[in-house]
Formats: structure tokens, sequence, C-alpha cells
């Protein structure tokens, strides 16, 4: 277990903002989470960016906030992990007050992408897969690496592309209550079933949108009301040939079972959960990789409801990056914004008596895996 505690969050509405620059919504969150947490002095900053330099043209991210909320002269680093940049930011700053360097540091995320074009940002992501490989020169995407496993799933189990529908209907229902989530228009099934085809079977709401947005939080070693119990970061293949098994996530199963070896807890004790849901059958995969539901058995569990917020096992009650958008670097951070308002009690889609929460967030197609397990002290 660690001794580090999470005292502030702040976090921007997701979706377009074009009348804002990366900077401002950067510093904009940092300045709630601070303000949530009494304005602490800050002994360093780390934030979780992917793409900031190659669609944004900004770096040296960490240093604008020190910089701009007159932090001093303090140590600040930009963190790069794919979509997991977020969830190891967070990690550094933890192994920081771990190892004494230092007291109180400031966390955050940030992207900004719906200025580019869908070509410009395509291109940009695809720097998370092995461009050095044949998959990549075969054209192989990030739909298209989980429209595989989604086929694959099905062939295995008796799972349809309804039940990935189900999925991206309970994340949008968990949305609508949310008000910094950037989809809150209802939708149906049929809606989301006859929706357009984007890789076979994953149709538009089975994908996570481009979105602007960013999130902070302020971890500290004073003892607070909310515990960051455990902390567990793992990597994984990241070519679709040198997987074992199509349906597994090895990144995502290893940081789930590091992160309760040092939390000494296990699934059945969590109590809400925010998984990284890039595509509906992430979340399917991960529920599974996780320890919720048996293996090849996600689906029943989707189907009986158990994932929905007032399921047995709440996942994604923030509507996680389908519905509440994914602002890539920022993801992670937000994932632990929504579950530190699960244990103060005042999130959306609240879940009654919360206190144990489980963040997982992934990078590149399970190259990165990070997990969090917070505890409501």
């Amino acid at each position: 277990m660690t001794n580090v505690y999470i005292e502030g969050i702040g976090m921007t509405k997701f979706g377009k903002f074009v009348d804002k620059s990366m900077k401002q919504l950067l510093v904009e969150a940092s300045i709630e989470a601070l303000e949530d947490a009494g304005n602490p002095k800050v002994d360093a900053v780390f934030v979780g960016n992917f793409m900031g330099g190659s669609i944004g043209n900004q770096e040296i991210l960490s240093a604008l906030v020190a910089n701009e909320l007159g932090l001093g002269y303090i140590p600040t680093a930009k963190v790069e992990g794919a979509c997991a940049s977020g969830g190891i930011a967070l990690r550094q700053g933890i192994i920081g007050i771990l190892s004494g360097e230092y007291d109180t540091v400031l966390i955050a995320g940030v992207e900004k992408m719906k200025h580019a074009s869908t070509a410009d940002v395509t291109q940009a992501i695809n720097a998370a897969m092995d461009n050095d490989s044949n998959e990549k020169q075969a054209g192989l995407t990030f739909p298209g690496f989980f429209g595989v496993l989604a086929n694959r799933y099905f062939y295995e189990t008796e799972a349809t592309k309804e039940h990935l529908a189900m999925i991206a209907l309970k994340n949008r229902e968990n949305a609508l209550n949310n008000p910094l989530a950037q989809f809150q228009k209802p939708t149906t099934m049929e809606e989301i079933m006859e929706a357009r085809i984007i890789t076979s079977p994953l149709g538009l709401f089975d994908c996570s949108p481009t979105t602007d947005g960013a999130a902070a939080l302020v971890i500290t070693r004073k003892k607070g009301a909310i515990h960051i119990r455990s902390s567990a970061q793992s990597s994984g293949p990241t070519q679709m040939q040198d997987a074992d098994d199509l349906l597994s996530l090895p990144a995502v199963r290893e940081s789930g079972r590091l992160a309760y070896e040092k939390a000494g807890v296990g699934p059945e004790d969590i109590d809400v959960v925010e998984i990284h849901d890039c595509f509906s059958m992430t979340e399917m995969l991960a529920i599974e990789e996780l320890g919720f539901f048996n293996k090849r058995e996600g689906w029943l569990a989707v189907e009986q409801g158990r994932t929905k917020a007032t399921g047995d096992k709440p996942v994604n009650t923030s509507g996680g990056l389908l519905s509440r958008g994914h602002p890539i670097g920022a993801t992670g951070v937000a994932q632990m914004y929504q579950l530190v308002q699960q244990l103060r009690g005042t999130a959306p889609n609240q879940v009654e008596h919360a206190r144990l929460a489980l963040a997982q967030n992934l990078g590149g197609t399970g190259s990165y895996s990070t997990v969090h397990i917070l505890e409501r002290l």
C-alpha cells in the first residue's frame, strides 16, 4: 500500500473548444484541482499528453503550467504513454512521493484534437503502433485491431454485435447525467445497431471520439480522505501477431494482478470501476482480464446488466471514453476525477456506499496499462 492521498481534483468539460488553447484547458483544470486542495505548496508537476507536438505544435506543457500558476522553479515533466499517458503521469507522481523526493505533486492530463482533420489525427494516433512492422505496412489501424478481436470473441462465445451495443448504450446513458461529458444526447439500441460501420463489426458508437479537454489531481503524502491504496503498471505485446491469445490483453491482466496484490484486495472487493473503453470491445475484454467476470463470459454480465450503474459491478459511471470523451492525454486523470467523486459521494450516477474504486488506463493496442485502486477512509 502507498502513503499517498488525493487532495484535490479538477476537470474541464470534454468536447470541442475552438476558442481555447491546450494551455488554457490545462491551466483551467489545474487551478480547479489546486483550489479543491486548498492551494498547497507544490513540489513537482507531471503532465500526461500524447500529441501536443504532432498536431498542436506545443510541447513543454508541464513547464507552461508551473510558470502560468507561479509554482516556482520546481521540477516538471511531460509523460507520454499513448492513451495511458495520464495514468503513467499519475504513477510517476506517486513514485516521486514514495521516494521521499516530494510531498505534494500536481498531476494533469490534456489533449486538443478537434481542430485537426480526421486524417491528421489518425496519422498521429497511429504513432502508438509498431510502425516498423508488417502489420503497419498491411494497413492495420486501432479500429481494425479491435474489430478483429470482436470477430474472434463472437467466434469463441455466443456474444453478438448486440452485446457491444449494450456497452455503448450503457455508457451513453451514464454520460447523460455527467455535466462534463462530451455526449449528452440520448440514443437507442436501434440507432447504435444501425450506425455507420467503422470497421466490421464496430460501428460509430463502438468507437471513442476525438475530444478536447483536460483533468488534474493534487496528490500528497499528507493523510486525507481518499487513499491511493495501490499503483501498478505493465507492458504488453505491441503487435497482434505476438499475442498468445487474441482475446487477452496481458498488460491489463498483469497490472490488475499487481494492483490487487499491493492493495491486499481482490476484484470481488471493488465497488466501482473506470475502464479504458476506447472501443466497446476493449471494455468487454478488460472486465474479464481484471477478474470481475470469467474469461469469455463478460458478455453474459453485460447482458444481465451487471456493469450498469445499478449493477453489482458498475463500470464507467462517468460515461467512459465512448461518451464522456477521450482527450487522449487527459483520460487516465479524468478516470480518477470520476472515482474520487464516487468516493466522496458526489458523482454523477453515484454508487451507494462506494469505498473501493479501480481505474484502468490502456495505451496502444495493449502496450501499456496502469491500474490504480482508491479507498475512502
